[in-house]
């Protein structure tokens, strides 16, 4: 199994400096390939505090020349806000940059925030998302991306400098929604998850995925990865303290960022599935913070590595990325919870092979 890592950036509330919170994360970033993983993620976010890497392909790039074997992960490239033949040219560029190591990552968002403060529709995200990503697949397989859709209109244009391999087997989309890993499906791509449901869920959704791959593709998707906000300490009682701290307290940026409370949130056109989720999440905020707990990697190494293997047992994962720096928690603990998770959890997850789902 692979094992990566995740920097995202935040400052919740904005009680520190943004400069700061650039100098520590970055320090997390550094850290990765020396302590022997196999993956260096970040997000895109707009606009506020909730995580601050507005530019996940200026990160990577930023990373490919610090780095010499590490993969660059896009977690993800949110395609309704960008041109994307410009993303072609950027994925292109930190791929040659990095000598092929780049794991293409995308998504359509979903944060009114980031919609409107790109003037683009938030009912209209699912279908921009399915012609930028049809676009830019098939122009980065040809080297030249070609257009005619409702909203995409793009003449023929080479990718300069070109791809210089297939990006197939390394594309991934992020998907919540049933529908949204529909979608994937029939685009030939893996599953990048964002724990924000019940596991045991995402593995029956993922069965149908699987389903709708054979039929399109006829072969085996890829093993999924799978993310989770990470915490390890040698003692149960402190992991869980600092988990609730600080896992709680990312959830809690999350429940602000996205508006789950809010009467519209859900509301728009292909989000029928996060109205469901904000009405099963309003009422009871303890209990809101420990079902996400509940989905997450907290524990002691022990704990940490079972996690995860259950994680790749239910979901077919071959490959796991630990956000291990979040919610303001000072940068000691992160890296003192990043260096024993790497001593201790890391080398047993690299003896495990990615699985078939057992509830697909």
């Amino acid at each position: 199994m692979k094992v990566g890592g995740a920097v995202i950036f935040q400052n919740p509330h904005n009680v520190r400096s943004d400069r700061d919170v650039y100098v520590e994360d970055l320090h997390i970033g550094d850290l990765y390939e020396p302590l022997g993983f196999d993956s260096i993620w970040s997000v895109e976010h707009h606009f506020d505090d909730y995580t601050m890497c507005p530019d996940v392909l200026q990160f990577l790039t930023y990373f490919a020349g610090r780095t010499k074997t590490v993969q660059l992960g896009s977690m993800v490239v949110v395609m309704p806000w960008h041109d994307p033949m410009r993303v072609a040219e950027q994925v292109s560029v930190v791929d040659h940059m990095s000598n092929g190591r780049m794991i293409l990552g995308l998504g359509r968002g979903l944060a009114r925030i980031e919609f409107e403060g790109f003037r683009v529709p938030l009912g209209e995200s699912r279908e921009r998302f399915i012609e930028s990503a049809e676009m830019l697949l098939e122009g980065l397989e040809k080297g030249y991306c070609e257009y005619d859709g409702k909203y995409i209109k793009q003449p023929r244009r080479d990718i300069r400098p070109k791809p210089f391999k297939s990006f197939k087997g390394r594309t991934y989309a992020a998907a919540v929604s049933p529908e949204s890993a529909r979608i994937m499906a029939k685009l030939g791509i893996g599953i990048l998850i964002i724990p924000q449901k019940p596991w045991e869920a995402v593995a029956q959704e993922l069965g149908e995925y699987r389903t709708i791959y054979k039929q399109v593709n006829g072969g085996e998707p890829l093993p999924t990865i799978a993310a989770g906000w990470t915490f390890c300490d040698k003692s149960a009682d402190r992991a869980r303290e600092m988990a609730v701290k600080y896992i709680g307290g990312y959830w809690d940026t999350a429940l602000r960022h996205y508006e789950m409370a809010s009467e519209n949130f859900g509301k728009a056109k292909g989000y029928e599935y996060y109205e469901q989720m904000a009405k099963a999440l309003k009422g009871n905020t303890s209990a809101s913070i420990e079902y996400f707990l509940s989905l997450q990697v907290w524990g002691t190494p022990e704990m940490c590595f079972n996690k995860i293997d259950e994680i790749r047992q239910k979901v077919g994962a071959d490959h796991y990325t630990g956000v291990f720096s979040y919610a303001g928690m000072p940068i000691e603990d992160a890296e003192k919870s990043l260096r024993l998770f790497a001593a201790e959890v890391m080398p047993e997850l690299k003896k495990l092979n990615g699985v078939k789902a057992e509830a697909a």
